[in-house]
């Protein structure tokens, strides 16, 4: 029961964030050209903040074994490379290809992997997780650019791809918090307090902003897309994962943290990026909501597995 509350405490806010936008859209008190310019700012200023504070305040902390660090960035890259070769030969849209294939690879990692591998495992689950966190989130947004510029159109050229990669805002904000890490630059507190406040209300806000231009009756129209994707992103994926960590022998803490990187739901960051860089916005926000709202019953599921099993 204490890992259902769990589950449920680590979904619901988010649930809450999106139906205040969307409650607030059907009040009318924003119209969609404001939101739209709101998505921008979080999109070229939010963002940039939380990627640096990310890299900043969390990489110091990396020591995971060097086992889990290996087979989750060759896991990530592998998933990455498939969902790269298939969903084109699926999906005729550009728009929605890279939206698709980011779905499939990129998890709401960082704001799950935390409160659930710190219940179950205390401060040594809460330890991996942060560690996993600096490693995998750099990776899963550095490669949701190159997939979304990728597909912005048709004729593409590796220099000017590179150019618009590196002129990228999150990737800005990464290098910025990567020279401050190599360089061993401290802020002082009165900085830090508010870029960390800065950083945290990133995510809020671009799940408020999401609520703000959801459309329902666009989700039936992409049903054929969103259905698969989910089945894939919240059942296939993680079973396949569940299935590696049993063959390479995994401790029950390394696996966890493992799982909740392809178990938990479509990063929240997705919709911004995909609406700010060509891709399908609608898509992408929907993707959010949906897997947002199924991951209540897939977590409880997977958790309960797991405890059943003795796996955890």
């Amino acid at each position: 029961m204490d890992n259902i509350l769990i589950a449920i405490n680590a979904v619901v806010p988010f649930l809450c964030y999106i139906s205040f936008g969307y409650l607030v859209r059907i009040a009318g008190i924003v119209d969609e050209p404001f939101m739209r310019r709101l998505n921008q700012m979080v999109f070229r200023v939010f963002f940039p903040v939380m990627m640096f504070y990310n890299l900043y305040h969390h990489a110091a902390q990396v020591a995971p074994d060097k086992q889990l660090i290996f087979v989750s960035v060759i896991s990530v890259l592998l998933t990455i490379l498939l969902a790269f070769l298939t969903v084109p030969r699926i999906v005729t849209e550009n728009a929605k290809r890279g939206v698709i294939i980011q779905a499939i690879y990129r998890s709401n990692f960082v704001l799950f992997a935390l409160p659930l591998s710190t219940n179950i495992f205390g401060d040594r689950g809460a330890a991996i997780a942060s560690a996993m966190i600096a490693i995998i989130i750099p990776i899963y947004n550095i490669f949701a650019i190159i997939i979304l510029e990728y597909f912005r159109g048709d004729d593409i050229h590796i220099l000017p791809l590179l150019k618009r990669v590196l002129s990228n805002p999150m990737i800005f904000g990464a290098l910025v918090g990567l020279v401050f890490l190599v360089l061993g630059i401290h802020l002082p507190t009165c900085l830090e307090t508010p870029v960390s406040q800065f950083s945290d209300l990133t995510t809020p806000l671009a799940l408020f902003i999401l609520g703000s231009t959801l459309r329902f009756s666009s989700m039936l129209d992409h049903a054929k897309y969103l259905i698969p994707t989910l089945i894939i992103k919240l059942l296939l994926l993680p079973a396949c994962m569940l299935c590696v960590t049993m063959v390479l022998d995994f401790e029950p803490v390394s696996r966890f943290v493992y799982l909740t990187m392809f178990a938990t739901p479509v990063a929240a960051a997705s919709y911004p990026m995909a609406a700010n860089m060509g891709g399908d916005g609608a898509l992408a926000g929907e993707l959010v909501v949906a897997s947002t709202a199924f991951s209540v019953i897939t977590l409880f599921s997977w958790i309960f597995i797991l405890k059943s099993c003795g796996l955890i």
